[in-house]
């Protein structure tokens, strides 16, 4: 009898560690926003104990055993972010949440049962729209190392059609709002999806190489290409030696160089998309191939791109135009005249195999979305 009493109780001390572990209700703990184990994907820096973006298409991703997470931030104008819960992500998020000027606290996850979970954020609004500072997490559970990032990364030079202005479900003479802004529906991140890549986007609507739209503000492409943050003069520069290289890079600009007022002259207009294509060169070396795309807005814009690419003196560089009618000018067009996710899709599949072409990447028979 006694022995199996000492047997009852010494079954009692092995098992219920693991049995408490899966019945003890976890403890809310605040995170580090800067954590070795949360995965960041585009520019951030650390300010202030605080994790700040404002590159349109950042994202997160946080691993963990719990039942809730929250994210405690602020902006200095408004941001959207894009979340997703257990899921890839899909072009369609799980929630979409406003951060405002407050310090908030804002429920990403809750009533999570058991098992491991994963949360993925993305910034879907551009810089000039807000800055995003993330000042920690709480978990109500036990981080985990996020999963390492995907095999292939894409970085994405562009304008306002990279940061998906106006793609969110709208009429084209709807005027612009930064809830109509969703970089998850551009053509960046469609491609990323369709490759399964990772994505870096590095877009500020109205922005050009030689000249801006409407001859507006005083920094091209050219100057911002170096910045750690899209809207900050004095933020220390990108570091693109430590971080991670992409396996191609696309450039999608001239558009707003052939707006309003005086275009720039050919001259001109090839030595600063050569500038341009010299830093993306310096930061990643001859062997990253580079994908230039002329707009379908002027033609003169797209003759332009080709003759900066043949110009350029760099090997691994290649050019497409898009062509007038890639997508019609009705149902395919959100607000401000801006295209759609059903534009964005068809300039998302028109661009494809120029990418494979580039990386050697296979095509795949799957939807593109």
């Amino acid at each position: 009898m006694k022995r199996n009493i000492l047997l009852i109780l010494l079954a009692a001390v092995l098992v219920s560690p693991a049995a408490w572990a899966r019945a003890a209700k976890y403890e809310t703990v605040k995170l580090d926003p800067a954590s070795p184990e949360i995965l960041y994907t585009g520019r951030t820096m650390v300010q202030d104990g605080a994790v700040v973006c404002n590159w349109s298409g950042v994202y997160a991703q946080l691993k963990f055993e719990g039942s809730a997470l929250k994210i405690n931030c602020r902006t200095d104008r408004k941001v959207m972010l894009n979340v997703w819960v257990d899921n890839p992500m899909g072009a369609e998020a799980d929630l979409v949440v406003t951060v405002g000027q407050k310090d908030s606290s804002i429920v990403l996850a809750s009533g999570l049962g058991k098992g491991q979970h994963k949360v993925f954020i993305q910034k879907r609004s551009e810089g000039g729209q807000g800055t995003l500072f993330i000042n920690s997490y709480e978990l109500t559970g036990k981080l985990l190392p996020a999963d390492p990032g995907k095999e292939r990364l894409i970085e994405v030079i562009g304008d306002s059609y990279t940061c998906g202005y106006g793609t969110e479900p709208s009429h084209k003479n709807d005027p612009f709002k930064v809830e109509t802004e969703n970089c998850n529906y551009a053509y960046g991140c469609i491609i990323a999806r369709y490759f399964d890549a990772d994505y870096r986007l590095v877009s500020h609507s109205g922005i050009g190489v030689a000249r801006n739209f409407n001859d507006g503000g005083k920094y091209t492409m050219v100057d911002l290409y170096s910045r750690t943050l899209d809207t900050e003069e004095d933020c220390p520069a990108w570091d693109h030696k430590s971080a991670r290289k992409p396996d191609v890079v696309i450039i999608y600009l001239g558009t707003n160089d052939f707006s309003r007022g005086k275009a720039p002259t050919l001259a001109h207009f090839c030595k600063k998309y050569k500038s341009l294509i010299d830093q993306v060169k310096s930061a990643y070396g001859e062997s990253v191939p580079v994908v230039c795309v002329g707009s379908r807005i002027d033609e003169m814009a797209g003759t332009y791109v080709k003759e900066a690419v043949e110009r350029c003196g760099h090997s691994n560089v290649s050019w497409m135009q898009f062509n007038a009618t890639i997508h019609n000018n009705e149902d395919e067009l959100g607000a401000s005249n801006h295209p759609n996710y059903r534009g964005q899709k068809k300039k998302a599949m028109a661009l494809i195999p120029y990418v494979a072409t580039a990386t050697g990447w296979q095509l795949e028979d799957k939807p593109v979305r």
